[in-house]
Protein backbone atom coordinates (compact mmCIF):
# COMPACT_ATOMS: atom_id res chain seq x y z
CA UNK A 1 0.00 0.00 0.00
CA UNK A 2 1.48 3.21 -0.51
CA UNK A 3 1.80 5.42 2.57
CA UNK A 4 2.91 9.16 3.06
CA UNK A 5 6.15 8.96 1.29
CA UNK A 6 4.92 7.46 -1.93
CA UNK A 7 2.24 9.61 -2.35
CA UNK A 8 4.26 12.78 -1.22
CA UNK A 9 6.56 11.61 -4.56
CA UNK A 10 3.69 11.08 -6.78
CA UNK A 11 2.12 14.99 -5.38
CA UNK A 12 6.06 16.39 -6.32
CA UNK A 13 5.89 14.18 -9.33
CA UNK A 14 2.50 15.43 -10.73
CA UNK A 15 3.19 19.45 -9.59
CA UNK A 16 6.01 19.14 -11.75
CA UNK A 17 4.26 17.57 -15.05
CA UNK A 18 0.63 18.90 -14.66
CA UNK A 19 0.57 22.24 -12.99
CA UNK A 20 -0.49 24.31 -15.64
CA UNK A 21 -2.09 22.15 -18.29
CA UNK A 22 -5.66 22.26 -18.87
CA UNK A 23 -7.77 18.74 -18.13
CA UNK A 24 -8.59 17.20 -22.06
CA UNK A 25 -10.86 15.02 -20.52
CA UNK A 26 -11.63 11.96 -18.43
CA UNK A 27 -12.29 8.16 -18.90
CA UNK A 28 -13.88 6.11 -16.72
CA UNK A 29 -12.98 2.74 -16.55
CA UNK A 30 -14.66 1.54 -13.38
CA UNK A 31 -17.64 2.67 -11.78
CA UNK A 32 -16.92 1.39 -8.49
CA UNK A 33 -14.47 3.93 -7.50
CA UNK A 34 -16.12 6.64 -8.13
CA UNK A 35 -17.13 7.59 -4.36
CA UNK A 36 -18.73 11.15 -5.64
CA UNK A 37 -20.97 12.05 -8.75
CA UNK A 38 -21.78 15.26 -8.26
CA UNK A 39 -19.61 17.36 -9.91
CA UNK A 40 -19.25 14.44 -12.30
CA UNK A 41 -15.56 13.83 -13.74
CA UNK A 42 -16.19 15.51 -16.69
CA UNK A 43 -16.36 18.81 -15.55
CA UNK A 44 -12.84 18.58 -14.26
CA UNK A 45 -12.49 18.95 -18.93
CA UNK A 46 -11.29 22.21 -20.31
CA UNK A 47 -9.99 23.41 -16.62
CA UNK A 48 -6.23 23.61 -16.04
CA UNK A 49 -4.51 22.23 -13.22
CA UNK A 50 -3.63 24.20 -10.73
CA UNK A 51 -2.31 22.46 -7.79
CA UNK A 52 -1.46 18.93 -6.33
CA UNK A 53 -1.79 18.15 -2.73
CA UNK A 54 -1.13 15.21 0.08
CA UNK A 55 -3.69 14.83 2.69
CA UNK A 56 -2.23 11.69 5.09
CA UNK A 57 -2.68 9.54 2.24
CA UNK A 58 -5.12 11.06 -0.30
CA UNK A 59 -3.79 12.53 -3.92
CA UNK A 60 -5.28 15.66 -4.65
CA UNK A 61 -5.17 17.27 -7.89
CA UNK A 62 -6.75 20.59 -7.26
CA UNK A 63 -8.24 21.89 -11.37
CA UNK A 64 -9.22 25.23 -10.75
CA UNK A 65 -11.08 24.60 -7.27
CA UNK A 66 -12.51 20.94 -8.23
CA UNK A 67 -10.91 18.31 -6.64
CA UNK A 68 -9.47 14.91 -8.19
CA UNK A 69 -9.16 12.99 -4.90
CA UNK A 70 -7.42 9.19 -5.03
CA UNK A 71 -6.88 6.75 -2.18
CA UNK A 72 -4.92 3.97 -4.06
CA UNK A 73 -5.56 2.03 -0.98
CA UNK A 74 -3.57 -1.81 -1.04
CA UNK A 75 -3.41 -2.30 -4.79
CA UNK A 76 -3.74 0.65 -6.36
CA UNK A 77 -1.12 3.32 -8.47
CA UNK A 78 -0.58 5.70 -10.61
CA UNK A 79 0.76 5.10 -14.07
CA UNK A 80 2.02 8.47 -15.64
CA UNK A 81 2.39 8.34 -20.01
CA UNK A 82 3.87 11.23 -22.07
CA UNK A 83 1.08 9.91 -24.98
CA UNK A 84 -1.75 8.18 -23.66
CA UNK A 85 -4.04 6.35 -25.96
CA UNK A 86 -6.21 8.85 -27.57
CA UNK A 87 -9.35 6.13 -27.84
CA UNK A 88 -11.75 6.22 -25.23
CA UNK A 89 -11.67 3.99 -22.31
CA UNK A 90 -14.56 1.68 -22.38
CA UNK A 91 -16.15 1.38 -18.81
CA UNK A 92 -16.17 -2.57 -18.60
CA UNK A 93 -14.78 -2.41 -14.81
CA UNK A 94 -12.56 -5.68 -15.78
CA UNK A 95 -9.41 -4.33 -16.96
CA UNK A 96 -6.68 -2.55 -14.76
CA UNK A 97 -7.30 1.09 -15.44
CA UNK A 98 -9.68 2.30 -12.85
CA UNK A 99 -9.58 6.21 -14.64
CA UNK A 100 -7.32 8.14 -16.93
CA UNK A 101 -7.05 11.72 -17.09
CA UNK A 102 -5.93 13.25 -20.75
CA UNK A 103 -4.13 16.03 -20.25
CA UNK A 104 -3.97 19.04 -23.41
CA UNK A 105 -0.77 18.11 -24.41
CA UNK A 106 -1.72 14.16 -24.92
CA UNK A 107 0.15 13.27 -21.62
CA UNK A 108 -1.88 11.81 -18.69
CA UNK A 109 -2.10 9.40 -16.08
CA UNK A 110 -3.95 5.99 -15.72
CA UNK A 111 -5.07 4.81 -12.07
CA UNK A 112 -4.90 0.99 -11.72
CA UNK A 113 -5.95 -1.16 -9.52
CA UNK A 114 -4.62 -4.92 -9.48
CA UNK A 115 -5.80 -7.87 -7.77
CA UNK A 116 -9.51 -9.10 -6.59
CA UNK A 117 -9.88 -6.60 -3.80
CA UNK A 118 -11.36 -3.81 -5.34
CA UNK A 119 -10.38 -0.55 -3.09
CA UNK A 120 -9.63 2.15 -4.78
CA UNK A 121 -11.51 4.87 -4.56
CA UNK A 122 -11.62 8.43 -6.13
CA UNK A 123 -14.15 11.55 -5.29
CA UNK A 124 -14.33 14.69 -7.30
CA UNK A 125 -15.61 17.01 -5.06
CA UNK A 126 -15.27 21.21 -4.47
CA UNK A 127 -14.02 21.17 -0.80
CA UNK A 128 -11.31 17.98 -0.01
CA UNK A 129 -12.80 17.92 3.37
CA UNK A 130 -15.84 16.19 2.70
CA UNK A 131 -14.15 13.64 1.75
CA UNK A 132 -14.83 11.40 4.79
CA UNK A 133 -11.44 9.94 5.11
CA UNK A 134 -9.97 13.58 5.01
CA UNK A 135 -12.01 14.72 7.35
CA UNK A 136 -11.37 11.90 10.16
CA UNK A 137 -7.18 12.87 9.68
CA UNK A 138 -5.48 13.04 12.92
CA UNK A 139 -2.09 14.80 12.84
CA UNK A 140 0.06 14.36 9.81
CA UNK A 141 3.54 12.98 10.77
CA UNK A 142 5.58 15.83 8.81
CA UNK A 143 3.78 18.54 9.51
CA UNK A 144 4.88 21.25 11.98
CA UNK A 145 1.98 20.53 14.34
CA UNK A 146 3.37 16.80 15.01
CA UNK A 147 5.44 18.07 18.12
CA UNK A 148 6.52 15.33 20.78
CA UNK A 149 4.53 16.75 23.01
CA UNK A 150 1.61 16.43 20.98
CA UNK A 151 2.65 12.88 20.27
CA UNK A 152 3.12 12.31 23.54
CA UNK A 153 -0.57 13.17 24.65
CA UNK A 154 -1.86 10.90 21.74
CA UNK A 155 -0.08 7.73 22.99
CA UNK A 156 -1.42 9.08 26.23
CA UNK A 157 -4.99 9.07 25.13
CA UNK A 158 -4.43 5.28 23.27
CA UNK A 159 -4.18 3.81 26.42
CA UNK A 160 -4.16 0.38 26.28
CA UNK A 161 -4.37 0.16 22.69
CA UNK A 162 -0.68 -1.64 20.91
CA UNK A 163 1.75 1.03 20.11
CA UNK A 164 1.41 -0.53 16.06
CA UNK A 165 -2.41 0.30 16.24
CA UNK A 166 -1.99 3.68 17.22
CA UNK A 167 0.67 4.15 14.70
CA UNK A 168 -1.39 2.68 11.77
CA UNK A 169 -4.58 4.51 13.42
CA UNK A 170 -5.39 7.16 10.43
CA UNK A 171 -7.32 9.39 12.73
CA UNK A 172 -4.38 9.42 15.04
CA UNK A 173 -1.59 10.07 12.88
CA UNK A 174 -2.23 10.65 9.33
CA UNK A 175 0.57 8.63 6.53
CA UNK A 176 1.83 6.33 8.33
CA UNK A 177 0.55 2.64 7.09
CA UNK A 178 1.59 -1.14 8.01
CA UNK A 179 4.83 -0.86 6.30
CA UNK A 180 6.86 2.41 8.14
CA UNK A 181 5.42 1.61 11.51
CA UNK A 182 7.22 -2.04 11.07
CA UNK A 183 10.38 0.33 10.03
CA UNK A 184 9.76 2.65 12.84
CA UNK A 185 9.05 -0.06 15.67
CA UNK A 186 12.13 -2.34 14.44
CA UNK A 187 14.24 1.08 14.58
CA UNK A 188 13.65 1.78 17.95
CA UNK A 189 13.84 -2.19 19.54
CA UNK A 190 10.03 -2.06 20.16
CA UNK A 191 7.30 -4.80 20.22
CA UNK A 192 4.30 -4.34 17.79
CA UNK A 193 2.29 -5.24 20.79
CA UNK A 194 3.68 -3.02 23.08
CA UNK A 195 0.80 -0.94 24.96
CA UNK A 196 0.86 2.43 24.87
CA UNK A 197 0.19 2.59 28.72
CA UNK A 198 3.23 0.77 28.99
CA UNK A 199 5.72 2.95 27.22
CA UNK A 200 8.34 5.11 28.54
CA UNK A 201 9.21 8.66 28.35
CA UNK A 202 12.31 8.20 26.75
CA UNK A 203 10.50 5.49 24.30
CA UNK A 204 8.18 7.76 23.51
CA UNK A 205 10.93 10.17 22.57
CA UNK A 206 12.51 7.53 20.57
CA UNK A 207 9.34 6.80 18.90
CA UNK A 208 8.67 10.07 17.56
CA UNK A 209 12.66 10.76 16.44
CA UNK A 210 12.20 7.59 14.43
CA UNK A 211 9.09 8.64 12.90
CA UNK A 212 10.63 11.58 11.62
CA UNK A 213 14.03 10.26 10.66
CA UNK A 214 12.21 7.07 8.60
CA UNK A 215 9.60 8.84 6.92
CA UNK A 216 11.88 12.20 5.82
CA UNK A 217 14.58 9.71 4.64
CA UNK A 218 11.93 7.89 2.85
CA UNK A 219 10.91 11.02 1.09
CA UNK A 220 14.59 12.17 0.20
CA UNK A 221 14.93 9.08 -1.66
CA UNK A 222 11.98 9.06 -3.43
CA UNK A 223 12.46 12.66 -4.63
CA UNK A 224 12.82 13.30 -8.32
CA UNK A 225 12.07 9.53 -9.31
CA UNK A 226 9.65 8.71 -11.85
CA UNK A 227 6.30 7.03 -10.84
CA UNK A 228 7.10 4.16 -11.78
CA UNK A 229 10.64 3.75 -9.97
CA UNK A 230 8.60 4.47 -6.32
CA UNK A 231 7.27 1.20 -5.47
CA UNK A 232 11.11 -0.52 -6.11
CA UNK A 233 13.05 2.01 -4.06
CA UNK A 234 10.40 1.58 -0.85
CA UNK A 235 11.25 -1.91 -0.99
CA UNK A 236 15.03 -1.39 -1.25
CA UNK A 237 14.76 0.77 1.50
CA UNK A 238 13.06 -1.19 3.65
CA UNK A 239 14.70 -2.96 6.52
CA UNK A 240 12.19 -5.85 7.90
CA UNK A 241 9.04 -5.19 6.23
CA UNK A 242 8.28 -7.48 3.57
CA UNK A 243 11.36 -8.79 4.58
CA UNK A 244 9.99 -12.31 5.88
CA UNK A 245 12.69 -14.97 6.07
CA UNK A 246 15.87 -12.99 5.35
CA UNK A 247 18.41 -11.58 7.88
CA UNK A 248 18.17 -8.75 9.69
CA UNK A 249 20.42 -6.17 9.04
CA UNK A 250 21.20 -4.99 12.34
CA UNK A 251 21.76 -8.65 14.11
CA UNK A 252 21.33 -10.48 11.50
CA UNK A 253 18.37 -13.20 12.91
CA UNK A 254 15.42 -14.29 10.94
CA UNK A 255 12.85 -11.61 9.91
CA UNK A 256 10.03 -13.25 11.26
CA UNK A 257 6.09 -12.46 10.32
CA UNK A 258 2.47 -11.99 11.88
CA UNK A 259 -0.18 -12.87 9.64
CA UNK A 260 -3.55 -11.91 10.25
CA UNK A 261 -7.00 -11.27 8.26
CA UNK A 262 -5.27 -9.76 4.69
CA UNK A 263 -2.45 -8.12 6.48
CA UNK A 264 0.41 -9.25 7.60
CA UNK A 265 3.34 -7.57 10.23
CA UNK A 266 7.56 -8.28 10.26
CA UNK A 267 9.74 -8.14 12.82
CA UNK A 268 12.84 -9.11 14.14
CA UNK A 269 12.47 -11.80 17.30
CA UNK A 270 16.17 -10.64 18.81
CA UNK A 271 15.67 -6.93 18.49
CA UNK A 272 12.05 -6.06 18.79
CA UNK A 273 10.37 -9.06 21.23
CA UNK A 274 13.05 -10.57 23.44
CA UNK A 275 13.93 -13.30 21.17
CA UNK A 276 10.81 -15.05 21.39
CA UNK A 277 8.43 -15.62 17.91
CA UNK A 278 5.23 -14.63 18.17
CA UNK A 279 3.28 -16.86 15.64
CA UNK A 280 0.19 -15.97 16.10
CA UNK A 281 -1.03 -12.28 17.20
CA UNK A 282 -4.41 -13.74 18.54
CA UNK A 283 -2.38 -16.38 20.44
CA UNK A 284 0.82 -14.28 21.46
CA UNK A 285 1.06 -12.62 24.70
CA UNK A 286 2.00 -9.18 24.94
CA UNK A 287 5.45 -7.79 24.50
CA UNK A 288 7.44 -4.84 25.79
Amino acid sequence: MPELPEVQALADFLRGRAVGLAVARVDVGAIHVLKTYDPPPSALAGSPVTGVLRHGKFLDLDVDGIHLITHLSRAGWLRWSEALPTAPLKPSGRGPVALRVHLEDGSGFDLTEAGTQKRLAVYVVTDPWTVPGIARLGVDVLSADFTPEVFARLLADAKGKRVKTVLTDQAVLAGVGNAYSDEVLWEVRCSPFTPCSSLTPEQVTLLFDALQTTLREAVARAEGLPAEGLKAEKKAGLSVHGRTGLPCPRCGDTVREISFADKSWQYCPTCQTGGQPLADRRLSRLLR
